[in-house]
């Protein structure tokens, strides 16, 4: 019960950030209206776009898994569905670790990524965001 006083504390604060006049707003999220009933028609006539993977570097910039299981791959800031090669690179989501993906940029060899990192396909250099830094989770006390 504990944590559902936590989320209503939560919501108060947003509600109030948000109700300040001084803040600025957000901004638009998604995108605009035409092109979210674009996106739509492709998505219904399963029209599939094809962007080659261009540059030196392949980021994987995010993945989303969805409960039926199929995954979409964010690399050098395109999506594309899990294992399609319409970019040139394969890329799987390793089954025991979904913030990774094994990903196979053409012939390179293969290349086992965290989100946000980077490698240089010619070099095999990996960057990471987070550089030398570290994101440290700590459960919470309610538990």
């Amino acid at each position: 019960m504990r944590s559902g006083v936590r989320l209503l504390e939560i919501l108060a604060m947003l509600i109030a950030t948000t109700a300040d006049s001084s803040a600025e707003p957000m901004g638009r999220l998604f995108f605009t209206p035409e092109r979210r009933a674009a996106l739509e028609r492709q998505r219904q006539l399963n029209i599939q776009e094809t962007h080659p993977l261009e540059g030196a570097t392949v980021s994987l910039d995010g993945i989303v898994t969805r409960s039926s299981g199929r995954s979409t791959v964010w690399l050098n800031g395109r999506p594309q569905n899990e294992n399609a090669r319409d970019t040139g690179v394969n890329a799987a989501v390793s089954p025991g670790n979904p913030g990774r993906a094994v990903v196979t940029p053409g012939e390179d060899p293969a290349a086992s990524l965290r989100v946000g990192e980077s490698i240089n396909r010619a070099t095999r250099e990996r960057t990471d965001v987070l550089g030398s830094g570290s994101v440290t989770v700590r459960p919470s006390r309610d538990r």
